[in-house]
């Protein structure tokens, strides 16, 4: 029998997919058939390796070796030269910005070496669509442990030891939880995973789910088994098709090997698992606005209590959790609570999932120890700012968040912490910001999503953000006075206390925090009608530097609205009001006439 020497793992993840990292394994497969290599060589599709900026990503087991960028065309190189010759590509390895030297493993990337993998400790490992890769790395051996040797009890009082608190946003302790589902008495009772990922730049469930969906499944059915109930319902969006895909076949795979459906693996114990698809409301991330929206009702969130663990889906007792909070319940069962909790905080134990995204050089999924540094995720493992910029501020949990500084580059990451400094952990996102970015459009920005994703059903929310966003937009227009930012505060405050939900009651977070931080800039476009960043259009004019132009026409034919007027070599000069802004003929301009002001 001839064994297989080489594994060339490939990302199959979105990210990578829309580089064409399936023509790249279509290509790969095709050259060893090409070469009579098919029996020593196995192509991988994996999910997400995290390093996005770089992908296409290819890995090639047992050396290690990292490639990226990858192409479909490289495929014939990596196995002529890489495979059969067995010299490594140099073109395709890792630059390191620092040394301007090629690295071929990725233990030695300082995208990798402060990160500790644990609800991502198979994706980019495994071929997610193959349910005995994921039972080689241990998959389901947490769900037997659980049937053959421990109680409901012993499993839920493991999971508070570790400490794990929720990873969706909110951060309440996932055993006790589960706990107060198990001792709310009912013959039917639910498990759900919301996988109903909203914020602006997070994908953190998705690569979750596509790299390694099988990790879900086990722990629905170890909540499941800890709570009592036989059915489990994952509420995805219907924009992550290839999550759905995977766990499709994850889910028909379970089944056949008897870790889903009756009687599992003899235990007496049976669960099932089926989809449900979301429309893509932001507000479907709220556990009771997620249950209606899967009873076939309106997203709307309800008044609690009664809390789902006491009257959820159907007005049975259900558990929901989040993507990442289930992928770190097989590891906590297999390593224990001791080994969990020692990673972390004092109050956040274990690692936290990260999106980063904007103005960094390595976006990418990350996943950290909680007491992680700003500073260590932004400029060591991101890679510092795009072009050289100067770092401006970072927005943590998305819209439901808050800017935070330079000031607070040296804070731990954990719930606290970052509560503490005006922000959230919320699910995850990371969006990085640098010199040129105006921090009052910023805030408009985020506002307008969230007014675009209210479900409208209370007052504060529906009618207060929109007073908000008419502020913000008057502010960013240069047609604002002084006042009304007294007026902008105090209304942050009354929706934040009044809100029915987590929406309306953090939807004013990324006003407030820039108002803390970046007053100055509130101010500039208030007073002085001036956006020093250069974002806010109608605040801008575009003037022409008269010592420096040569009247050559050129911004005069590219402009619009003919709003330049002049004779060919002779001076021109921008009718402010015909501009429409649209900085056409400072692109143009090839003698730096055309003037920002």
């Amino acid at each position: 029998m001839t064994m297989i020497k080489y594994d060339i793992l490939v990302c199959g993840g979105t990210g990578c997919r829309a580089s064409e990292s399936h023509n790249l394994v279509e290509n790969l497969n095709k050259e060893l058939i090409f070469h009579n290599l098919e029996k020593e060589v196995k192509i991988v599709t994996t999910g997400c390796f995290g390093f996005c900026e770089k992908g296409p990503i290819v890995k090639i087991i047992p050396d290690n070796t990292f490639y990226t960028q990858v192409m479909p065309s490289d495929a014939s190189e990596i196995i002529e030269e890489h495979i059969i010759k067995g010299r490594k590509i140099e073109r395709l390895l890792y630059i390191d910005p620092k040394s301007m030297m090629g690295i071929d493993d990725s233990k030695n990337m300082d995208f990798y070496k402060k990160q500790l993998r644990i609800a991502l400790r198979n994706c980019g490992f495994i071929n997610p669509e193959n349910i005995e890769e994921s039972i080689a790395r241990n998959g389901y051996a947490a769900l037997a442990k659980v049937l053959e040797f421990m109680t409901s009890e012993t499993v839920i009082d493991e999971i508070k030891r570790s400490g794990l608190r929720g990873r969706g946003g909110g951060g309440f302790p996932t055993g006790l939880k589960w706990d107060i589902a198990r001792k709310n008495v009912n013959d039917i009772k639910y498990v759900v995973c919301n996988a109903d990922e909203g914020d602006p730049g997070a994908f953190m469930d998705r690569s979750i789910l596509e790299g390694d969906p099988h990790v879900v499944i086990e722990a629905m059915a170890i909540c499941g088994y800890c709570i009592g109930a036989s059915h489990g319902l994952i509420y995805i969006r219907a924009e992550y098709p290839l999550a759905i895909k995977r766990l499709r076949i994850a889910i028909d795979q379970a089944r056949e090997y008897g870790l889903l459906g009756e009687n599992i693996l003899d235990s007496g114990f049976s669960f099932d698992v089926e989809l449900r698809y979301g429309a893509g409301a932001f507000v479907c991330g709220e556990e009771t606005a997620l249950i209606h929206s899967m009873e076939g009702k309106r997203g709307e969130p309800t008044v609690k209590p009664p809390f789902p663990a006491e009257s959820g889906y159907r007005g049975k007792p259900t558990n929901v959790n989040n993507v990442e909070t289930f992928a770190n319940v097989p590891v906590i069962i297999l390593k224990g609570a001791n080994w969990f909790s020692s990673i972390g905080t004092e109050k956040s134990k274990g690692t936290k999932v990260f999106a980063l995204a904007g103005k960094i050089n390595n976006v990418g999924l990350i996943e950290v120890p909680m007491g992680t540094t700003l500073r260590e995720v932004i400029f060591d493992i991101g890679g510092g700012i795009k072009g050289g910029k100067k770092f401006k501020a970072v927005q943590t949990g998305g819209p439901s968040g808050g800017c935070l500084t330079q000031k607070h580059l040296d804070i731990p990451i954990d719930f606290d912490n970052l509560i503490a400094a005006g922000s959230m952990m919320g699910s995850g996102g990371l969006i990085v910001m640098d010199e040129d970015d105006c921090m009052v459009a910023m805030s408009k920005f985020f506002l307008e999503f969230t007014v675009e994703e209210s479900c409208g059903k209370c007052a504060p929310c529906r009618i207060g953000n929109k007073r908000l966003h008419e502020i913000l937009h008057r502010i960013t227009e240069g047609k604002s006075s002084k006042a009304e930012l007294a007026t902008l505060k105090n209304l942050c405050t009354v929706i934040k206390d009044t809100s029915l939900c987590g929406l309306g009651q953090t939807s004013p977070n990324p006003i407030l925090s820039t108002m803390e931080n970046f007053m100055d800039e509130y101010n500039d476009h208030i007073q002085n009608h001036k956006c020093s960043a250069g974002k806010c259009k109608s605040l801008l004019k575009y003037f022409i530097d008269l010592e420096e132009c040569i009247g050559c026409a050129a911004c005069a034919r590219i402009c619009p609205v003919n709003a330049i007027v002049g004779q060919k070599k002779q001076l021109h000069i921008i009718n402010q009001q015909i501009c429409i802004k649209c900085g056409a003929c400072l692109e143009k301009c090839k003698f730096n006439a055309i003037v920002l002001s």
